[in-house]
């Protein structure tokens, strides 16, 4: 990910959890669902599914809603079907975003975020060409205290880790998608927790942005964080 960084947004939704609790449990659970219905509903043999529930429990989802998500996806429970949907356009200073949504109504989520780009002087147009997916890894500094690293990056780069950048927050560890699991296997092998680890679209070519660009682009991604049916956003800003 680049520079507007998911450690932000990783540590502004934690601490929006206690004030928008349903939201994001709503959220979570549609996760859970996709995963489940994608590739069954035994976390065991479904890393997607695996991360899904590591989400949920990092912002103390009941174990009896997360069960309730895995059924539904597994075929078990009631109401409309979710759907990965995938839109991508220009953001504030034209900066590029792909937003990732999971629905059950596919005309109005296309409808709400089509109006979030043009309330903030954007518009939904093909960015795709600047991004590549790829796993994504994320450890917070905290959860390397007294490790050698260098010996750790090694045997990461061995474990089949592509690209390791070292910030201030932590370590970004990205691999090709085929290796996300196995990285994230040798991980829980060394006792070592991850902040998050999926599949991201991540820029080729940054953008950087001037403070009140910034600002802008600060105030999209908030409304994206908002809306219920957006399960993740990826930018090429580097505020």
């Amino acid at each position: 990910m680049s520079g507007h960084s998911k450690w932000a947004t990783t540590k502004r939704r934690k601490m929006a959890v206690d004030a928008k609790r349903g939201a994001i449990f709503t959220k979570v659970a549609k996760i859970i669902t996709v995963a489940a219905r994608e590739k069954g509903g035994d976390p065991a043999s479904n890393f997607s599914l695996r991360m899904a529930i590591d989400k949920a429990r990092a912002v103390n989802m009941p174990a009896d809603n997360i069960e309730r998500a895995i059924k539904r996806g597994a075929g078990a429970g009631d109401g409309a079907q979710i759907e990965t949907l995938v839109y991508e356009g220009f953001g504030p200073a034209k900066s590029q975003f792909i937003v990732r949504c999971l629905s059950d109504s596919k005309n109005r989520t296309a409808s709400e975020i089509r109006h979030l780009f043009s309330e903030h002087g954007g518009s939904l147009g093909t960015v795709a060409w600047n991004f590549s997916e790829q796993g994504v890894i994320r450890i917070a500094a905290e959860n390397l205290a007294g490790k050698n690293f260098d010996d750790l990056e090694l045997e990461l780069i061995d474990a089949g880790a592509d690209n390791i950048i070292r910030e201030d927050e932590g370590v970004t560890i990205q691999t090709k998608i085929a290796d996300l699991a196995k990285v994230k296997n040798f991980l829980d092998e060394k006792n070592i927790a991850v902040e998050s680890a999926q599949l991201e679209f991540v820029a080729k070519e940054e953008q950087k942005l001037n403070e009140e660009e910034a600002a802008k682009v600060q105030a999209f991604i908030e409304e994206l964080d908002d809306n219920e049916d957006v399960e993740d956003y990826f930018t090429n800003v580097n505020i």
